[in-house]
């Protein structure tokens, strides 16, 4: 697995987010990730599945169906969600190979800053993000569908 800050991940970490800061009470919904993040519907769905798959979310099924956190959103990190999409873009890559330079000198040192990072990451919860997004002043859905009006 090769370690890319890519434009998927990127994507990922943001779906993942928003169904950890808008999954309460109920599943959000793919529609409603697109309309937030702007996340290309047919991408989307690819990416959610893969993460239902591998454990991250958990798909529900119905008319107000969607997906959660398969986990507490302290336990679910970002090392978890780009760990997945990274094994994607691996198995994408599958057919390329290398040369020695590249094998055995330049890809121990690569996979040695990989696993650091992906250490650091794994310190890192869903929880942790959605507290600075609150803080940030970010709104939830359910903020924006309750009325107090007498």
């Amino acid at each position: 697995m090769m370690l890319r800050m890519t434009r998927k991940t990127l994507l990922a970490i943001e779906a993942v987010l928003d169904v950890a800061y808008n999954a309460r009470p109920n599943p959000v919904q793919s529609r409603d990730i697109t309309a937030r993040q702007g996340i290309p519907q047919r991408y989307l769905e690819q990416v959610l599945q893969h993460l239902v798959r591998k454990g991250v979310l958990k798909g529900v099924r119905g008319p107000r169906g969607g997906y959660t956190l398969a986990r507490e959103r302290r336990k679910v990190t970002l090392g978890d969600v780009v760990r997945v999409i990274s094994q994607m873009d691996a198995d994408e890559d599958a057919s390329i190979g290398g040369a020695e330079l590249g094998t055995q000198i330049i890809g121990p040192i690569w996979e040695k800053h990989q696993n650091e990072l992906l250490s650091r990451l794994d310190k890192i919860s869903m929880e942790d993000l959605c507290n600075q997004a609150r803080a940030a002043g970010i709104g939830r859905t359910d903020d924006e569908t309750i009325d107090f009006t007498i």
